[in-house]
């Protein structure tokens, strides 16, 4: 009897420890499972539809929206339809781009992250000072494709500092707003382009509606590299995501759906910008206003120039 309850016992002690093992092989297969998800991220269609929607919408529609709508409804002395576009951006972007930094494969730092929301709202918001009192200029007069002293209805203010301040409300909306709008912008965007890699080959391919919105993304970009005047900014950081996906090739991992995405659009800004520069290279006007090394038109100058005065 005493034998027959030690073996029982022993049985029992054993019958415990093989539940251990099978416990530890399940948690050890799901904790793989976990692994791969998290290596590989399923492609963020709502995310990038939405950013991609509200670009177009929000910031390329809203110097088209000033012009549609009647002047009547949005006096000259009150907002514009397109200030409340600007306005609704400041709000939705940095909404969506705290969402994107949540669904990051790898964890961000949230310090950079929360620093660089803050100076993009702050940039954007400037930014959106300046281009409203800008684009509400063209209904007296104002030519974006001559600088600020040299637009007619400035050039013969009295007194001469009210030059001045002209040039310091241009000085804030293309070079200050852009600054602290696009730099931290950009970076964001590269942090989350840091983490979208994986192991698996098999997994670095866009999904159909991924193919669909690259160019939409790409061409919105263009307008934003053009328009923005921010060229530099835009090389630099496509360069360097072309250095991190060859030095990411090395230890033999491969960008994901949202990598491709990311790289694609961006591939194709940079095709537009080349293309947009060859057709415009022997503008004789617009040279003058961009001299230098680095040319690159705005869109906005160009319509000015060669749209709006025809009309």
């Amino acid at each position: 009897m005493e034998r027959r309850r030690g073996g029982g016992s022993t049985g029992a002690a054993r019958r415990p420890g093989a539940q251990a093992g099978a416990s530890f092989l399940q948690a050890r297969h799901g904790s793989g499972n976990t692994e791969e998800a998290a290596r590989a991220p399923p492609f963020h269609l709502d995310l990038w539809f939405y950013f991609t929607l509200q670009n177009w919408v929000l910031d390329f529609g809203r110097p088209i929206a000033m012009l549609v709508f009647p002047l009547e409804w949005f006096p000259l002395n009150k907002p514009s339809v397109g200030d409340y576009f600007h306005m609704a951006y400041n709000v939705i972007t940095p909404f969506l781009l705290l969402k994107l930094v949540e669904r990051s494969p790898r964890t961000l730092p949230r310090s950079i992250t929360y620093v660089s929301i803050i100076t993009f709202i702050m940039g954007a918001s400037i930014h959106l000072v300046g281009d409203s009192v800008n684009h509400r200029l063209l209904f007296s007069g104002y030519q974006h494709h001559l600088s600020v002293r040299e637009n007619p209805i400035i050039k013969n203010l009295k007194p001469e500092t009210l030059i001045d301040s002209f040039e310091l409300l241009y000085y804030y909306d293309e070079y200050l707003g852009h600054c602290m709008w696009y730099i931290p912008f950009f970076l964001i965007l590269f942090m989350y382009f840091s983490g979208c890699f994986t192991a698996c080959k098999g997994e670095s391919v866009m999904p159909g509606p991924a193919l669909l919105l690259v160019a939409p993304s790409g061409l919105y970009y263009w307008y934003l590299v053009t328009e923005g005047q921010i060229f530099i900014l835009f090389i630099f950081t496509f360069f360097a995501m072309l250095a991190l996906v060859l030095h990411q090739k090395r230890k033999r991992l491969f960008l994901d759906s949202n990598g491709l995405f990311l790289f694609s659009s961006f591939a194709l800004t940079l095709l537009l910008v080349a293309l947009w520069v060859a057709w415009l290279w022997n503008d004789p006007v617009l040279r003058k206003k961009y001299p230098g090394v680095i040319y690159v038109p705005e869109p906005w100058a160009f319509y000015t120039l060669h749209v709006s005065s025809h009309h």
